[in-house]
């Protein structure tokens, strides 16, 4: 029976015989000439359809299996995680790069996120948002790791997800608008996490322990005021 094959990002679809793709597209900006590549890709091997996701990719369904790597090198992409334990996604707003209601500049933050982070491999799954104003249009309270600008700076929230049990973030920690230091606490969470023995996401870790000792644990003196 076939399956998921993770190595070549394909996901196995309800017809049991073709699988999707998804190449990576940072904080889903792109330009014309990526998707007139894409376009040609999908009409060169017969691809049924292209869907934009939620998580800011065009992914490829109807593939078939052997033309997996025919389309990739023609691609020339990196593939986008969307299976296996590790980061997922990065989902980006337009902040204050277009956006007139942006307080904070989330494209530059974010995609310095998704350079580090992309498909890093964790012991679960793990989705980051990075809105650039409190209306959340990257839905930041439902990923594991959320940014959201404020007029002072940055707010980070943890262990928020979807799913058949859905859960909004707790802040962990409020910060001034300095891009390195939101980097800072975001490695030292992601570090914490990968070394804390646990196979769980983030969010059912936050409910086990608590979340007063997760984030004594994850920021040390830095929790205290």
């Amino acid at each position: 029976m076939k399956k998921d094959i993770l190595e070549k990002g394909a996901i196995l679809q309800r017809d049991r015989e073709t699988y999707a793709i998804a190449p990576h597209i940072p904080g889903g900006i792109t330009d014309t000439a990526t998707l007139r590549k894409l376009c040609d890709v999908a009409d060169k091997y017969g691809v049924k359809e292209l869907k934009l996701t939620s998580a800011q990719r065009i992914a490829l369904f109807g593939v078939k299996e052997e033309d997996l790597d025919a389309i990739w090198s023609d691609l020339d992409q990196q593939p986008g995680a969307a299976i296996g334990l590790c980061v997922r996604s990065v989902k980006i707003c337009p902040g204050t790069t277009w956006c007139k209601r942006g307080v904070q500049d989330s494209v530059s933050l974010g995609l310095k996120i998704d350079a580090i982070y992309h498909a890093m491999e964790l012991p679960n799954k793990m989705k980051m948002g990075i809105s650039g104003c409190m209306l959340n249009c990257a839905e930041t309270m439902l990923k594991d790791v959320g940014v959201v600008g404020t007029p002072k700076g940055w707010r980070i929230y943890v262990g928020g997800n979807a799913g058949a049990r859905p859960r909004i973030g707790d802040l962990l920690v409020e910060l001034g608008p300095d891009e390195d230091k939101v980097l800072a606490v975001i490695a030292d969470l992601v570090e914490w996490y990968r070394s804390s023995g646990s196979e769980q996401r983030l969010g059912r870790v936050v409910e086990q322990m608590g979340f007063d000792a997760f984030k004594t644990a994850v920021l040390g003196a830095k929790a205290t005021p």
